[in-house]
């Protein structure tokens, strides 16, 4: 549930570790563009894969959020910004 999720969040956040935030997005480069662009200037880490056929892109985001509404903030902004993208 959402709730167990958010206190598994700010479990996380008390002990100082980075959330682990990850896309799926069509291999466009726009779009992984805006995705990343969307965590500009947070100090995060990010990394690409190309799935096998290069059909997809995952996006893998290591970044500090002051709380746990935040991730969801994050997640929710990318889900709107970015068409076809997949949040895990």
């Amino acid at each position: 549930t959402q709730s167990t999720i958010i206190k598994a969040i700010e479990s996380d956040l008390k002990k100082g570790i980075k959330n682990f935030l990850l896309f799926i997005v069509p291999s466009d480069n726009h779009k992984i563009a805006l995705v990343e662009g969307i965590f500009d200037n947070m100090g995060a880490v990010i990394n690409t894969k190309q799935s096998s056929k290069g059909t997809y892109t995952s996006v893998s985001v290591n970044v500090t959020l002051n709380n746990p509404d935040h991730v969801i903030e994050k997640y929710k902004e990318v889900g709107e910004k970015v068409e076809g993208v997949i949040s895990l």
